[in-house]
């Protein structure tokens, strides 16, 4: 579950329920929906905002992603132009019988990029960490107008340790943005302040049992309080949501999953400086995001 701040990629500390330090095996079988640097085509509308109640916040309408291959590519982000929702992207990445060729994504990739998918053993786990890059640095280079190559990733620094291992970041850009993938998914979230997404696979019953005491007690509580049958959906939501706040504040798993109450019921509980949502997801999925209100001061 909640991984190191953001991703590229999850390589450090990120891990599915269930999992310590698992990477949930980014990218896709298939970069060709997300893959190589082509030509923009006419942009597409920003994100409309999330429904919101007579207090502001979000209600329990999801949000729904554009998909990555089917919609335009972006126009280049302008600062402060949005509606202050976090604009999202949805990959597709269908398993496939042979593996990528490294010709198709080395030009792309960066060379830490590029050593990070020689790392995996399994075509299949490479493939989807390849296709979840190159979609990254498609919509970065759309939003940033430059090449998908051009783009500099780096970390920024832990908010807890200082070590080069927090958020993502594109270096001289102010826009913020998040990665997140599991199965056959890759959720990409991109806004004026800190963002944190996070797709899942739901989760059987005896993860629930097992991972489900750590969260928050009235999280527990509220799982515990659920027939046995509608546990699993609400384990979920609310496991998506703490990922995708603790990705976006940068601590990780250095916050304790009992700390901070997000909820589990249809409607997220968005902690204080933060607005929480949950996304639209295909069956089988459950997804969330998690934006800044305002913009950090800095040092």
């Amino acid at each position: 579950m909640p991984s190191t701040p953001g991703e590229p990629d999850t390589a450090r500390t990120s891990g599915k329920p269930g999992a310590t330090g698992t990477t949930g095996d980014p990218g896709a079988s298939r970069p060709a929906t997300g893959a190589s640097p082509t030509p923009r085509p006419p942009a597409a509308p920003t994100a409309p905002p999330p429904p919101s109640d007579t207090q502001g916040r979000p209600d329990s309408t999801p949000l729904r992603p554009r998909i990555l291959g089917r919609d335009p590519l972006p126009a280049p982000w302008i600062p402060g132009a949005g509606t202050g929702a976090p604009a999202l992207w949805l990959l597709r990445m269908p398993d496939r019988d042979r593996p990528t060729p490294r010709e198709e994504y080395e030009t792309v990739l960066d060379a830490s990029e590029r050593a990070r998918a020689a790392s995996f053993v399994r075509d299949l786990h490479r493939d989807r960490y390849v296709a979840a890059h190159l979609a990254l640095r498609r919509l970065l280079g759309a939003y940033l107008d430059v090449a998908p190559a051009a783009v500099e990733l780096f970390r920024e620094p832990c908010p807890c340790c200082g070590a080069p291992h927090g958020r993502p970041a594109a270096a001289g850009a102010s826009l913020h943005f998040n990665l997140s993938h599991a199965g056959e998914l890759a959720l990409l979230a991109f806004a004026d302040t800190p963002v944190g997404a996070d797709v899942e696979e739901v989760q059987p019953a005896s993860v629930v049992d097992s991972v489900g005491r750590s969260l928050h007690p009235r999280e527990v509580a509220e799982l515990e309080s659920l027939p046995p049958a509608d546990r699993t959906t609400a384990f979920s939501r609310c496991w998506t949501r703490k990922e995708a706040y603790l990705k976006g504040t940068g601590t990780g798993l250095a916050e304790r999953l009992s700390v901070t109450y997000v909820g589990c019921g249809p409607r997220p509980t968005s902690p204080p400086g933060w607005t929480l949502t949950d996304v639209e997801a295909p069956q089988g999925y459950t997804a969330a995001a998690a934006f800044a209100t305002t913009e950090p001061p800095t040092a």
